[in-house]
């Protein structure tokens, strides 16, 4: 019974991995699209009024945002169990990058819910001018905007390193290696936010693309046991 466990987990692996990776896609789309960028505005005043109004929305995307990056973690720590064959060493260093940018990006959202302490009636920061309040409550959601920038250049440098090591394994196509290079190349423009921010509506798309790739494979084909086996025997791994 243990044996058959043992033969069916690389590609009940693969499959976990690529369920992780849509789920952490699904949840980053409602909390940011369907969530944050409607009540989120360029004006201090009316994103005030938007979150006195949607206050319970807004929370919930900030549980959401946390949905997300614990499905994001999950997945970088199966990513590095799945990748460990080729290379124990860069796989590791895959999933530190990963780990980093996700660190980055769940701290960051602490701005995103601190205009809910600033604008509340009757806080310690009602001693300040409502302005003031809306203009730091926004200060705030923009510095959130910033983390999640920052962790996306780390989610670029790791996406480099898997590419490779997608490319060095035998038991992955190559093409989601290519893909995942281009898209490592996409989120390495947030080395500079402005550059970033204005590149977004075309590195979106290259994202999307490559995570699309990644996860209709992952779940439809998951991985070639017999290859990832022979790979991982060659290396001294083995799935506990």
């Amino acid at each position: 019974m243990m044996e058959r466990i043992v033969d069916a987990s690389p590609r009940r692996l693969a499959r976990a991995a690529g369920a992780l990776y849509l789920l952490t896609l699904l949840t980053g789309f409602i909390a940011q699209f369907l969530i944050s960028a409607r009540l989120v505005t360029p004006d201090a005043s009316t994103t005030a009024a938007n979150l006195a109004a949607h206050r319970q929305a807004f929370e919930w995307g900030f549980t959401v945002y946390l949905i997300e990056m614990a499905c994001q973690i999950a997945m970088t720590a199966l990513f590095y169990n799945l990748l460990e064959p080729v290379s124990r060493s860069l796989s590791l260093l895959t999933a530190a990058l990963g780990l980093v940018g996700c660190t980055i990006k769940t701290l960051g959202r602490i701005f995103y819910l601190a205009p809910m302490l600033v604008l509340t009636p009757g806080s310690a920061s009602g001693a300040f001018p409502r302005e003031q309040l809306q203009a730091l409550a926004q200060l705030s959601l923009q510095a959130n905007d910033l983390a999640a920038g920052t962790a996306l250049a780390f989610f670029g440098f790791a996406a480099l390193v898997k590419g490779y090591l997608i490319i060095r394994s035998t038991f992955l196509p190559r093409v989601l290696g290519m893909l995942s290079i281009v898209a490592g190349v996409a989120w390495l423009t947030f080395l500079s936010p402005a550059l970033g921010n204005r590149a977004f509506p075309i590195i979106m798309p290259l994202g999307l693309l490559a995570a699309g790739a990644h996860i209709l494979w992952l779940l439809v084909v998951g991985v070639n046991e017999p290859r990832w086996r022979e790979q991982a025997s060659a290396a001294g791994v083995r799935l506990s």
